[in-house]
């Protein structure tokens, strides 16, 4: 029989590491330095540079607030789901809008395909804590 309590600390561990990741991109590539790469990808879409840089913060933002999601709701699948669906998204448009990061160190596809697995393993973590003993 599995304790439920053991199931608590990893899961606060991937609650914390996904919010810190979350947090982490929306301040420092988008609003603290504003990164060229994130600038590309909104003049690739069509959007002009000073309008670009606004739209760059303001995902940061969204960025911060999906974030603190995984602070306040900890008990929840939904709030993985839609980091899988996020994550995937993104990565998509980073394959339409700027195919050469995903050749560079660090790219994407590293970042993102680890956050999703972190999320799977939550999931799986949530699906065990919620079972009947």
């Amino acid at each position: 029989m599995m304790d439920k309590q053991r199931l608590e600390k990893p899961l606060q561990l991937i609650q914390m590491t996904l919010a810190v990741l979350w947090i982490y991109q929306g301040v420092i590539p988008k609003i603290l330095f504003q990164s060229n790469a994130e600038i590309n990808i909104w003049q690739a879409m069509g959007v002009e540079l000073d309008m670009a840089k606004i739209c760059v913060a303001l995902s940061g933002l969204v960025e911060i607030m999906f974030g603190c999601t995984f602070l306040m709701w900890q008990r929840t699948a939904l709030i993985h789901q839609l980091n899988i669906l996020g994550l995937t998204g993104l990565l998509l448009l980073i394959m339409i809008t700027d195919p050469l990061q995903l050749s560079t160190a660090f790219n994407p596809v590293v970042m993102n395909i680890a956050m999703m697995v972190l999320s799977i393993v939550a999931i799986q973590l949530l699906k065990l804590r919620n079972s009947p003993l």
